[in-house]
């Protein structure tokens, strides 16, 4: 098919080393609040842990994303593999609750700017609204299946092995990730006049409205994603499911969400991406309602699929959109404030939502969840140009 012709060796090469370095932290995500909840430590300690993956992230983003504008994609994602590396063996060699907080924030921020790195790259090599769209829509694939590999192959490690197995797996994935990427063609840095006059702002592109509210309806439904990866976990060790068990409800999901982006690139001609967005939150908001009604493993991973479906939708859209509505020199500079943006909301999320789960049960807040999102529908339908 004609659209298949938009996947190119270089790019399967990006998704897998996406793959193979966003599967060891989603590997780690898992394994270590389960870690932490089966050695006693309290449902807000494996929040914190789960936060942790995302924190530095909001700090460093920004920094990132600059850094990329200027070094291009295989020199931080070689350091960024590195870093990676070196966190999952330090759980390896000392698994306890301390170490698991130093490798999460070590290995999220090593994740999280390398993706920036990889996502500057395909926008550089994208021309026009349809390319990108069906660019996205492929690399956007690495994730969703990498939310997959890393959860199933961690929990069953820990079944049939230990969690030294889980982490020691989160070490030899980077590794592979930059053996596939040191091999792809690096792009020429573009470089403007207005780049030796004065240094760019972050509050320039943020002063933009349509950026502002793309930012906004991303945070939203990033956070609708961190509330699904930390509050699944909660209520499967609130009953007693197994990790393997766990970590298949959370895989259905990122097969799912897999599945629907494999399907963008052949629609992406008649799709309008203010419009995949908000019927994407409409839906979402519907999903989680019902969620933590369902009562069995299976029941959930349905609800867990079609929740992928929906969610799945929207990355390569607002990929899309932010390529088009900001500068080429400063794409990296404005994935970096989208990183930290909904990187935000993955260190918030599993804090509150831990240290509220006592207080109110899960059940209440999937339901906020459900209404934060729904009420953002109408801010994603003026996304529209």
């Amino acid at each position: 098919m004609k659209v298949f012709s938009s996947l190119s060796p270089e790019l399967m090469r990006l998704i897998a080393g996406q793959i193979c370095l966003h599967s060891a932290m989603a590997g780690l995500r898992l394994a270590a609040p389960l870690w932490a909840l089966k050695n006693g430590y309290s449902a807000a300690a494996a929040g914190l842990l789960v936060a942790l993956f995302a924190a530095s992230s909001v700090l460093l983003a920004l920094a990132a994303g600059r850094y990329a504008d200027r070094a291009g994609l295989k020199k931080p994602f070689a350091q960024c593999a590195s870093i990676a590396i070196a966190a999952a063996l330090m759980a390896v060699a000392l698994p306890n609750f301390w170490v698991l907080c130093v490798a999460a924030l070590l290995l999220g921020a090593a994740t999280s700017a390398a993706v920036i790195a990889l996502q500057r790259h395909v926008g550089r090599i994208s021309h026009g609204a349809l390319e990108l769209k069906q660019a996205f829509s492929w690399l956007s694939i690495g994730p969703a299946l990498a939310n997959f590999v890393g959860p199933f192959l961690a929990g069953v490690l820990i079944d049939l092995v230990n969690y030294r197995a889980a982490f020691a797996l989160c070490a030899v994935l980077p590794l592979l990730g930059w053996i596939l990427v040191r091999k792809v063609h690096e792009e020429p840095i573009v470089i403007t006049p207005s780049d030796a006059a004065k240094p760019h702002r972050a509050w320039d592109l943020l002063k933009e409205p349509g950026f502002r509210r793309l930012l906004m309806v991303n945070w939203l439904l990033s956070a609708c994603w961190d509330a699904h990866a930390f509050l699944v976990p909660v209520i499967g060790h609130e009953r007693d499911y197994s990790a393997s068990v766990i970590g298949t409800i959370l895989g259905a999901f990122a097969i799912a969400a897999a599945a629907i982006r494999i399907l963008l690139p052949m629609l992406a001609h008649s799709l309008r991406e203010w419009a995949v967005i908000t019927v994407s939150m409409v839906l979402t908001a519907m999903l989680f309602v019902v969620y933590p009604l369902m009562p069995t493993a299976l029941s959930m991973g349905v609800v867990s699929v079609f929740l992928g479906f929906t969610l799945g939708t929207v990355q390569p859209m607002v990929m899309s959109t932010l390529h088009q509505i900001t500068p080429e020199e400063r794409h990296g500079e404005a994935l970096g404030l989208r990183m930290m943006a909904i990187n935000a909301s993955s260190v918030l999320m599993p804090l509150l939502l831990g240290a509220a789960g006592a207080a109110v049960g899960v059940n209440v807040l999937f339901w906020v969840a459900a209404a934060a999102v729904g009420a953002g529908s109408r801010m994603a339908s003026q996304l529209k140009t």
